[in-house]
């Protein structure tokens, strides 16, 4: 694979170009674990704006698109099929969460129901927002490693 897909490819995992290059030119990596610890190094070198950059990719939890729109369906699936009320609700905490912090709510929705990340949703927003853009780092980590896996699988 050329420098240009892999950087494309780590993209379409984190929505970081100065991320996705810098962990493409430590290629080649001589297993998962040598990847994953790049991937660590490069994110913490990024400033908190490059996080916020990057969770502008991600679509509202029940709704469709972002930079990795298979992705993010195959992670919220947990989601489709939630009673309207749920939803509605989700729709409303989502909007007042952006209100309060200025960013979609980022969690890792594999394997969670609905009901669990609207809950999951409301407790986070009693944190302050420094605390809360860690959480949500802390988040999209999460994701990251998880299409990460899928991407060397397929």
């Amino acid at each position: 694979m050329d420098s240009g897909e892999a950087v494309r490819r780590l993209y379409s995992c984190f929505a970081s170009e100065s991320w996705a290059e810098r962990v493409a030119a430590g290629r080649p990596y001589a297993n998962f674990a040598r990847l994953w610890d790049a991937c660590e190094v490069e994110w913490s070198r990024l400033a908190p704006s490059d996080w916020l950059d990057a969770f502008k990719a991600h679509p509202r939890i029940g709704e469709k698109g972002g930079h990795a729109p298979g992705s993010s369906e195959r992670e919220q699936s947990g989601v489709h099929g939630a009673p309207p009320a749920t939803m509605g609700a989700l729709t409303e905490e989502n909007r007042h969460y952006e209100a309060r912090f200025g960013h979609v709510f980022l969690i890792s929705a594999s394997e969670r129901s609905a009901a669990e990340i609207l809950a999951e949703l409301r407790r986070r927003m009693s944190n302050d927002p420094a605390t809360e853009i860690e959480v949500a780092a802390a988040e999209h980590r999460k994701i990251t490693r998880i299409r990460l896996e899928r991407m060397l699988n397929e």
